[in-house]
Formats: structure tokens, sequence, C-alpha cells
């Protein structure tokens, strides 16, 4: 009885895998657009992270000067 309880739940598990396709030998990928953050907006990020407590005054400058430092 085990056993086939046990090769049930196997053959569940394949029949998800081709459904999905992951068990298929083709893959597919698919290019996406990334999207673009601005220096201005990650830096009203950074102050919102600040004034909720979640940064201190050293991790804050720190931050801000890496941002600053980035190409824009």
């Amino acid at each position: 009885m085990q056993h086939t309880r046990t090769l049930g739940w196997g053959l569940i598990v394949i029949a998800l895998l081709a459904a999905t396709g992951c068990a298929s030998s083709s893959s597919k990928a698919t290019l996406q657009e990334a999207t673009r953050i601005t220096k201005g907006q990650e830096l009203n990020d950074l102050v919102r992270a600040k004034q909720a407590g979640a940064l201190t005054d050293d991790e804050f400058e720190s931050l801000r000067q890496t941002i600053m430092k980035r190409p824009n």
C-alpha cells in the first residue's frame, strides 16, 4: 500500500513538471526591459527610510554618497 501511494505522488509530480514545461528539453528565454530608477528616486527612498528609522545617520550618509558617485 505504501509503495502504491509513493508511486502515485511520483506520477503526480512528473505530470505537473511536464505540464509546466520543466521536463521538456527545449527552453525559452524572455527578454524584459529593465526598470530604470533615477538617482532622485533612490535618494527619496533613502530619505523615507531614514525618516522611518530604518537607517542611522552614518548608514544614510554612506548610502547617499554611494548613490551620488554612480554615473547618471
